[in-house]
């Protein structure tokens, strides 16, 4: 029997990284909200890789950090080791990533929860949703409790009919052995969502004990470190643990390859797409045959334990294979198995469905975030999660909704990518998605986002100043460094040939020598009498901004161009077979995709440039006809 237990603006069904962002964001935003959880020691859990960040996620990170999200301030609290990766390549590549404590990040997370002002955290399966006249209504526990919801966000993550497989064996569950969530996938298909299927793995946790580290690379952390939130003082972050690396070997391929139709993945027992830029290790010895070896990193789960995750080494192998194959590696040949590794699959949609708001299209009120969008990583969902409880709050407040486009951020490449594109495996966001990454960079995020956060209200006014502060720091330096000459010194001229540059004879402008590919902000330090104290991250924003202000003139004048077909808005509910000129497959799929803008629908996979002009032709015909031209 059914009963009424509550009624409120917002409802997130899920913990995990969506979950959580999607929740604080709407309850600091004034929303009434509900997190629903399977467990509440699930909450934040890290089910696969113990880190946040790396290639590109670590710009999600910041991002999420600048909008007013959580994630960085909680890596910041409980990180073990940090590094930032690429630093050999430009700054448009860098990327953060820190090895994370467990427990530690679950603990920070749930205390989050637990103490924010509008928030309730309820443990229960959801098992059904209700929804009046295309508009959601209510969600229903395995219990019978009936909570009315003005707006409901699935974050479901990878427990919506979550299914294990380790060789032979499988049974339904969710990560960690978590119970699964087995009945709400057949409320959505009631309601009109179609589901797929996909799946991920993770490698095995492993007994430190058992290791032989002397026969491993050891990877340190960065000195000094760079925060995740731009709200973390450097000065307070100390690495606490190091990481060691290790390869796979012929042997070790050996013996996968002589046991891969055990492999449930090759043995077509798994139905689910897994990611393609996140293989299983037989996925590599199968498609790479050629290499020799796979690296592999060896991480800690956290400091107060001896379990060591096995970074690169995804598998669903069965357990016995799976020992075998870890012995033949160097450093394991007495490791012993905590956790084994496993695949999972999963219940998810095809992206498509959704808004730009991630509401979906054919259901007001509803919207998606995170893997339950088809999505692989807890930054791509953290990142979903946050502008998915913006914009439900934003909406039971009448507001319009928070749209990032491309060239704002990787959380608008992202979600522009799911909406218009789709994904037919894991989406996972790597730098080369973005046409503008030079300007998206890592470093930059608070100067793109965190405005738009203090506009949205969940970024406070001493924060804004700190920020303002900053931005004013920077605009001085530069117009100082424009207008400061140095004159030519022996030591200057030294210091230019030593570094393969030419000398200077007359005075030059300090601005004109960090242009220089060869010079840095820091080497005309001695020189450069008049230089005030600036913070480092004040000196970095400086010394990329003139070193390649060329480039990023360019891919501002880029933007340019696509706002402007941003700014081309197409009819809601125009029927494109309507439109002459057209492709069969450009009005099949713009009819399918509904795009907003001709920005959006020249991202369409199938609409031609020549279908774009017929689009642009038959919007200025239509604007005339509205004017009575």
């Amino acid at each position: 029997m059914n009963y009424q237990a509550g009624s409120y603006e917002v409802a997130v069904i899920g913990a995990g990284h969506a979950g959580i962002e999607a929740a604080l964001a709407a309850a600091r935003l004034g929303a009434s909200t509900i997190l629903f959880t399977i467990s509440l020691d699930a909450i934040a859990n890290l089910p696969c890789n113990p880190s946040i960040g790396g290639t590109a996620k670590g710009h999600l990170v910041r991002e999420i950090d600048a909008l007013g999200g959580e994630m960085g301030r909680a890596a910041d609290a409980t990180f073990i080791q940090s590094r930032m990766l690429n630093r050999g390549k430009g700054p448009a590549v860098h990327s953060l990533r820190a090895q994370i404590d467990r427990k530690a990040y679950h603990l920070y997370m749930k205390h989050q929860l637990e103490y924010q002002q509008g928030l309730e955290i309820k443990q229960a399966e959801i098992v059904e949703l209700q929804a009046e006249n295309g508009r959601v209504s209510a969600v229903v526990t395995e219990l019978g409790a009936v909570y009315q919801a003005k707006t409901v966000i699935l974050c479901t993550g990878t427990y919506l009919k979550g299914k294990i497989f380790v060789g032979e064996y499988s049974k339904e569950s969710g990560p960690d052995g978590m119970h699964p969530s087995n009945l709400l996938s057949a409320s959505l298909q009631q309601l009109g969502i179609v589901l797929r299927r996909f799946k991920t793995g993770t490698p095995a946790r492993v007994d430190r004990r058992s290791i032989d580290f002397s026969q491993m690379e050891v990877q340190q952390g960065d000195d000094p470190i760079t925060p995740f939130s731009f709200e973390t003082d450097p000065a307070t972050l100390h690495n606490r643990e190091v990481c060691y690396m290790t390869y796979t070997n012929e042997q070790t391929h050996q013996v996968i390859r002589e046991n891969i139709g055990r492999s449930p993945l090759y043995g077509g027992k798994i139905e689910g797409v897994g990611p393609r830029y996140c293989p299983s290790i037989e996925d590599k010895v199968v498609r790479f045959h050629e290499k020799p070896r796979h690296q592999l990193f060896i991480e800690p789960m956290g400091l107060d334990t001896n379990e060591m995750y096995l970074q690169g080494m995804s598998s669903s192998l069965p357990e016995e294979i799976q020992v075998a194959f870890y012995r033949t590696i160097s450093g394991f040949e007495q490791l012993k198995i905590m956790r084994n590794a496993y695949a999972i699959e999963y219940d998810c949609i095809n992206p498509t469905c959704l808004k730009a708001s991630l509401e979906f299209k054919e259901m007001a009120g509803l919207f998606g975030a995170g893997q339950f969008n088809g999505t692989s990583g807890y930054e791509e969902a953290a990142a979903q999660g946050l502008l998915a409880g913006i914009n439900a709050a934003r909406q039971v407040q009448g507001k319009p909704p928070l749209i990032l486009d491309r060239a704002s951020s990787y959380i608008g490449t992202l979600v522009d990518d799911l909406v218009i594109k789709g994904c037919n495996d894991p989406y996972r966001m790597m730098t080369s998605r973005s046409e503008y990454r030079l300007l998206l960079r890592q470093d930059n995020a608070d100067a793109r986002l965190t405005p738009v956060g203090y506009e949205i209200g969940l970024i406070d006014a001493a924060r804004f100043a700190r920020f303002q502060d900053k931005q004013q720091q920077i605009t001085d330096e530069l117009e100082r460094l424009r207008k400061t000459n140095l004159p030519p010194s022996e030591a200057l001229n030294k210091l230019l040939v030593s570094r393969e540059t030419s000398q200077i004879t007359t005075g030059c402008k300090v601005s004109e020598l960090i242009r220089r590919p060869q010079i840095s902000y820091q080497d005309l330090l001695p020189f450069d009498c008049a230089r005030p104290e600036l913070p480092e991250d004040v000196r970095e924003q400086v010394e990329i901004s003139l070193k390649y202000e060329g480039y990023i003139q360019k891919q501002r004048a880029q933007v340019e161009q696509m706002r402007r077909l941003e700014g081309k808005m197409l009819p809601e509910g125009l029927d494109y077979s309507e439109i002459g000129g057209l492709r069969l497959e450009a009005v099949e799929k713009l009819n399918q995709l509904r795009p907003v803008n001709i920005g959006q629908a020249s991202r369409i996979s199938g609409v031609s440039p020549a279908d774009l002009s017929v689009l642009l032709v038959w919007l200025e015909q239509h604007r005339r006809r509205g004017e009575g031209i």
